[in-house]
């Protein structure tokens, strides 16, 4: 696999003085506070933020029957989004298997298991393939090319090509309409599969079936197209033929555009946390779990945070930072840390990238696009506390 064309070693972004142990005390001491503060409130929030998603969907769909409209459009792409970004992103991490409070399928053992995908997260993405995907590899082999995640690496050949740019950039804007069944479902899968047939080894990307065969595999199509699929572009329209033929199409065009737009938010909110040429790529595993926070940091970014409805239209994914270095924090915890956590990094003067997610999605582009390139290290972070010669 060809590696990207980054700097191969670049200068320490570390003060001379820095301290990684004392680094990782401060976050260490950090999280167990926050753990032992999770109470009822944090289940209260959780369930606040599922009723504000199900306001969504219902009021999306509840409008969809009449005519295909704006309104149903972003309330039903934004119900889609919010039950991924925040309900099943931290459920599955184990975010609230020790809050007090939620049953157990508000638990990382009972989420989305069996018959309860329909329930829980019926989307494109198979829930077990999505945790050993993105909580598994994605956050333990973060900005490494076996992170599966890692932008400029997946869009290598992109950056490659001779294209002019202008059609680089509509290539992106398909992708980011249709990237959660085109990229997501089909890439989870196989590697969780790839996983099984290594037994819980890595899996180097050269080592994986194409990503285009998944579509050719009944197994994709049952475990991860038919159950979503179904349900929301051919049960729920054949529903509103109760009303009239124009309801049904009425209701599968706003679910079909519904879908472009939970696509194109998610890839806004998701695409961007890791990518850019002020973060940071990685070769070879951290060392030692000063090592792990440090890369969590240096290749994470976050946008704008504070208030509820900002969070919620982030996907509670503004605190990326946080979430990358105490994955199995419910959301209500990442938005009490999140200043001491820069004022840790501050303190120790460990670089702290904030900013919106517009600011984000550019420079994400640009990396996409061949415009820039990601800043790579190839020794660990913790012996590069001085500037390259």
């Amino acid at each position: 696999m060809a590696t990207p064309r980054c700097s191969a070693r670049v200068s320490s972004p570390l003060p001379a003085d820095f301290d990684p142990q004392a680094f990782a005390a401060e976050l260490d001491d950090l999280r167990k506070r926050a753990r032992d503060a999770l109470g009822p409130e944090d289940a209260a929030h959780l369930r606040k933020m599922e009723r504000w998603g199900r306001a969504c969907a219902a009021l999306g769909w509840a409008t969809s029957w009449i005519a295909p409209n704006p309104l149903s459009v972003l309330l039903i792409g934004q119900a889609r989004t919010s039950r991924w970004a925040m309900v099943a992103h931290h459920v599955l991490h184990r975010g609230y298997d020790k809050v007090p409070g939620l049953p157990k399928s508000r638990t990382s053992k009972g989420f989305a298991r069996g018959w309860r995908r329909l329930i829980d997260w019926n989307d494109w993405i198979d829930p077990e393939a999505w945790a050993h995907e993105h909580n598994q590899l994605h956050h333990y082999r973060l900005g490494e090319d076996f992170d599966p995640d890692l932008v400029e690496v997946n869009m290598d050949w992109l950056r490659d090509a001779s294209w002019p740019r202008p059609a680089k950039l509509a290539f992106v804007a398909a992708v980011s309409t249709t990237w959660k069944w085109s990229y997501y479902a089909p890439n989870t899968l196989r590697m969780l599969e790839a996983n099984r047939d290594r037994k819980g080894g890595p899996t180097p990307r050269e080592a994986l079936r194409p990503l285009a065969q998944q579509f050719l595999r009944p197994r994709f199509w049952l475990r991860c197209l038919a159950p979503y699929g179904l349900v929301n572009f051919v049960a729920l329209p054949a529903l509103a033929l109760l009303l009239s033929p124009w309801a049904a199409l009425s209701v599968l065009i706003n679910s079909v555009l519904a879908e472009l737009w939970t696509n194109l938010h998610a890839f806004v909110i998701i695409t961007t946390n890791h990518a850019g040429e002020d973060l940071y790529a990685f070769e070879g595993r951290p060392r030692d779990r000063a090592e792990f926070y440090l890369r969590q940091v240096l290749g994470s970014t976050n946008f704008k945070t504070g208030g509820d409805l900002n969070d919620f239209m982030h996907g509670w994914l503004n605190y990326q930072i946080e979430h990358h270095l105490f994955p199995d924090l419910p959301m209500r915890s990442y938005a009490r840390i999140q200043p001491e956590v820069q004022a840790i990094c501050e303190r120790h003067g460990v670089p702290y990238v904030q900013e919106s997610v517009w600011t984000r999605l550019r420079k994400t582009v640009d990396l996409m696009t061949g415009r820039t390139k990601m800043r790579r290290m190839d020794v660990a972070v913790t012996e590069l506390v001085q500037p390259a010669a």
